[in-house]
């Protein structure tokens, strides 16, 4: 789960709470004094540091009066894909945007390798978005991006002593959804 900090931004000053007010509600869950404030600070200009996890989101959604789903991205990874960064980007792109009905059904049909761990990591978002009590039916897919990965260097032997270099490639899959406004 990830913070939308924009809708944080428009819920807050719906509901005139301060920078106070919030930093003041995650206080309890780990972020003394001035960290918590300066927290709420990075997280309303979209820095991503520290870390907003689960609980702060729903204690800053209490502050709002929201739901917590109203104010938070559901985002899951498959890391270590072992495949090309450029053929997944091919199925990445192919799903952006979508709602995940549509999503599914095009990651079921695709023959691209990388399509089965893009549809664990799409199902893994709906099920963390279905916890938070959201509605399945208005989830689309906003995130699908696809990173480099590590590198697995192997040698093939060749004639007369030599060593070819073979290189296998592994990414990293990135997929978030949320509710349609």
């Amino acid at each position: 789960m990830r913070l939308r900090s924009d809708q944080l931004k428009k819920l807050a000053d719906e509901a005139g709470a301060k920078v106070e007010d919030l930093a003041e509600a995650i206080r309890p869950l780990g972020l003394p004094g001035d960290k918590a404030d300066r927290a709420v600070r990075n997280w309303l200009a979209g820095r991503p540091k520290p870390t907003c996890k689960a609980a702060h989101i729903s204690a800053l959604a209490r502050v709002v009066n929201a739901e917590p789903r109203d104010i938070a991205r559901f985002v899951s990874e498959v890391r270590f894909h072992r495949g090309s960064t450029q053929k997944a980007r091919l199925v990445a792109d192919l799903i952006r945007g979508k709602s995940v009905d549509d999503a599914l059904n095009l990651l079921n049909f695709s023959q691209k390798r990388a399509s089965d761990n893009m549809a664990k990591a799409l199902n893994a978002a709906i099920a963390d978005a279905e916890l938070a009590d959201a509605d399945v039916t208005e989830l689309f897919v906003v995130e699908s991006r696809v990173d480099e990965g590590p590198q697995i260097k192997r040698f093939r032997p060749k004639d007369r002593g030599r060593a070819h270099p073979i290189i296998k490639q592994t990414s990293h899959i990135t997929v978030g959804v949320q509710e349609r406004a």
